[in-house]
């Protein structure tokens, strides 16, 4: 068996350097007691630092590296150096550190990998090792291997040390021989927010902390300005995905390849849906395992495996943590355990890495995408076409072609949402914007009702065609010349876009409609107007969400606007009360005014918000008796009667209309 001293010189330069890790002191007790620990944990988290350090404290720094390719159960004995301390690193891609079974190139069994590591085999290995007075680390990244070795009486769990620690014992080595504040400007420097911003990383894991020190020390000693700190900063992320990417599908047949694809499927699932439901995420993961896996190996059946590694153990795999979080469902917030990435740049830099480095990777993530976007859960379907909208906006050529024309070119409604989703999303790319222009023209044109629909829900976030304005310009446009169903389809986009970032310009323009006197345009704002009464400001919320919305997002979109937009209240007031006026809207207009009625009794904050409203829609006799109906027949409804204290607040607020 290969075996390779390790350096003295690299013994040293650890011992000035390392700090230890949480349970550092068990992990040594273990080590004497058996000769044997098992550090289980991911790359980059100080597995190898820790086994160093452990075996060279407890051999003098006399330390060997074994043959990584070379199962535990064939190791001899013989091979073993007396009163050394031996370190074994395996191969996450080993059939052995997975568990699993190997099949011939035929498909056909061939029984259990004769290397499977088992506690029988480390038993024999401890014995080995204590025989020859030697000490022995095995490394295993976390996985299926890891989570059942972590049971037996050798598997330690490792976690990384904090940043700061690690930090400061590295800068402390680099800055030596430098003025005593140099510690301390290397040390603030690093709190900066820019540079955390540019880390995109919760936490750094050890080999992360010594790149920072050696990039702060640098820019201590003027070698490197401030946009190339902050440039070799941003490399950390990208080599994060970039490592856990290249060559994830070796050995290249299945089903050997099957674990690592579906840890590659996780990350791009949880990149998709950071900050979900760790339930949707995974399952989202095993639909594009799914994917990956056909592409592969076409005529390989395949499978799920029920019990693998355990969902309290595979977001260690994606670097990311479960937590308690509340998830919005419109109508109400529950209680979910959310899976999210540990920094805010990986999500970007996973996507990135997949669709830019590996074209073949494009096929089976396209599909996947379109699956999602098809889902009628707006939890799944919206992420998912944020992401496709993402991607397109890299390639937009392919992205196009691929993704979302052939979800806007289908007779269902939710890809169609979807495909407006992700041109929207794809128009944040000003480079891009003049392109997903051009398309909605096109498809306007088109006479495909499918496009012509998708073009018009597209105009809802009011970005795709350059500005609110253009938009709104468009779905006047198609109004003119459209049926019912564009009609409907056109005021959906126009309460969008109320709920946007430009109330005002919304508002403005439905007056200037009204006053322009068409029929289509009139129809256009009464439909507008109406949902604004009926819809729920968080079913409105498009990508470039107003922040001031938040709190108003279970309550009717003409509440929120009321509350949040008190300058557009008088040209609000005239929108509703020409829609409550109009024969054709007017009943309607009224149970919608009813509705919002009675959710704002229950509801103080509300109350004192429509109570300021009433006033200025009943400012002719004929309203304020329209209002004084309303709210005598709420009162006498005999299943939900309405709370007459707040109905006499109402009543009194809409007389004052008459002193107006």
């Amino acid at each position: 068996m290969l075996d390779g001293p390790v350096p003295a010189e690299e013994l040293r330069r650890l011992a000035g350097v390392y700090c230890e890790t949480p349970g550092y002191g068990r992990m040594r007790t273990r080590l004497r007691e058996c000769g044997l620990v098992v550090l289980c944990g991911e790359r980059g988290s100080g597995r190898t630092a820790t086994a160093l350090a452990l075996l060279s404290e407890l051999t003098d720094n006399q330390v060997t590296r074994l043959d990584p390719s070379e199962a535990v159960h064939r190791i001899a004995g013989d091979m073993l150096k007396e009163e050394y301390g031996h370190l074994l690193e395996l191969p996450s891609d080993e059939p052995h550190g997975e568990g699993g079974r190997s099949t011939r190139g035929d498909g056909r069994d061939e029984g259990r990998h004769p290397g499977r590591l088992t506690e029988l085999h480390l038993d024999r290995f401890s014995r080995q090792l204590l025989t020859a007075k030697a000490f022995g680390v095995v490394l295993v990244e976390s996985g299926d291997l890891a989570d059942r070795l972590l049971r037996g009486r050798y598997g330690m769990h490792l976690r990384p040390p904090g940043t700061e620690d690690v930090l400061h014992r590295h800068l402390r080595i680099l800055l030596r021989g430098e003025p005593p504040e140099a510690l301390d400007s290397c040390r603030e420097l690093a709190s900066r927010e820019d540079l955390k911003a540019a880390l995109g990383l919760d936490e750094l894991r050890p080999k992360e902390a010594a790149g920072l020190a050696e990039l702060l020390a640098r820019h201590w000693r003027g070698e490197l300005g401030d946009d190339e700190l902050l440039d070799g900063c941003t490399t950390f992320v990208r080599a994060q995905a970039r490592a856990w990417f290249a060559g994830a599908d070796r050995p290249g047949t299945l089903p050997e390849a099957r674990p690592a694809l579906g840890a590659a499927a996780f990350r791009i699932a949880v990149a998709v849906f950071n900050g979900s439901p760790y339930g949707l995420a995974a399952e989202a993961a095993e639909q594009l395992a799914w994917e990956m896996s056909v592409t592969l190996d076409p005529e390989q059946p395949v499978g799920r495996r029920l019990f693998g590694t355990h969902a309290d153990d595979r977001p260690a795999l994606a670097r990311a943590v479960v937590e308690d979080a509340e998830f919005d469902l419109g109508d109400a917030q529950i209680p979910v355990r959310a899976i999210r990435f540990q920094g805010e740049a990986l999500a970007t830099a996973v996507l990135r890495e997949v669709w830019n480095g590996y074209h073949n990777a494009r096929g089976p993530v396209v599909r996947w995408l379109r699956t999602l976007c098809d889902d009628p859960r707006p939890q799944v379907w919206v992420r998912a076409s944020v992401a496709a909208g993402v991607l397109c906006s890299w390639d937009w050529v392919h992205g196009a072609g691929e993704l979302i024309g052939p979800m806007a070119a289908v007779d269902s409604p939710v890809q169609q949402m979807s495909a407006a989703t992700a041109l929207a999303e794809a128009s944040r790319d000003a480079s891009v914007r003049p392109a997903v222009g051009a398309l909605l023209k096109e498809w306007a044109a088109s006479g495909d009702e499918a496009l012509v629909t998708t073009a018009l829900l597209t105009h809802g976030y009011g970005m795709a065609a350059g500005s609110v304005r253009a938009s709104l310009d468009a779905l006047a446009k198609a109004v003119r010349t459209g049926d019912v169903t564009t009609l409907s389809n056109a005021a959906f986009s126009v309460t969008r876009l109320l709920a946007g970032a430009e109330p005002g310009t919304v508002v403005a323009r439905l007056g200037a409609w009204l006053r322009g006197g068409q029929r289509e345009l009139t129809d256009l704002v009464l439909l507008s107007v109406l949902g604004a009464l009926t819809t729920r400001t968080t079913y409105l919320w498009g990508l470039d969400e107003s922040e001031e919305l938040e709190e108003h997002a279970r309550r009717p979109l003409l509440v929120a606007l009321l509350a949040t937009r008190e300058p557009l209240a008088g040209k609000l007031a005239d929108l509703v009360t020409l829609t409550l006026g109009t024969a054709r809207s007017g009943e309607v207009a009224l149970e919608a005014l009813g509705r919002v009625l009675r959710q704002c009794a229950d509801d103080p904050a509300q109350l004192d918000v429509v109570c300021g409203f009433l006033p200025l829609i009943t400012v002719e006799r004929r309203d304020r008796d329209r209002v004084r109906h309303l709210l005598a027949r709420l009162v006498r409804d005999e299943d939900d009667p309405l709370d007459k204290d707040a109905a006499r607040l109402m009543w009194e607020a809409a007389a004052e209309g008459a002193m107006r």
